[in-house]
């Protein structure tokens, strides 16, 4: 009865943007933090940022000064502003939040099915 749902993927061209947004639906009663992930072909799922639901913010190195998770909590919303674009940036990308349903006592681990990001000329 939990779903999160990512849009916003698609292709763009090195040193573009892309916006990805993520909607939690669903009898919720809290949200703890909530973060973007993301998966190449070959690598295994690596951690992108997160955020905290006090905001506080964490990034992969490789994407820090480019990258910006933000979230509205009213709406159990989560995004990821990408600036700067770069191929190596191409990746299905997943996001991932801890939840608590109204029935639950302590918060689960949802993910998202993923959208896909393409960079290339």
């Amino acid at each position: 009865q939990v779903q999160l749902v990512e849009s916003g993927g698609g292709l763009v061209q090195p040193g573009g943007s892309l916006r990805l947004s993520c909607a939690a639906s669903g009898s919720i009663r809290r949200i703890n933090a909530m973060g973007w992930y993301r998966q190449s072909p070959g690598k295994q799922r690596e951690l992108v940022a997160t955020i905290s639901s006090g905001g506080s913010t964490n990034y992969a190195d490789s994407v820090k000064g480019r990258f910006t998770i933000s979230r509205d909590n009213a709406k159990n919303t989560v995004f990821l502003q990408m600036n700067s674009l770069k191929p190596e940036d191409t990746a299905v990308y997943y996001c991932n939040a801890a939840i608590a349903r109204m029935t639950d006592l302590i918060a689960s681990t949802y993910w998202g099915q993923g959208t896909q990001v393409t960079v290339s000329s």
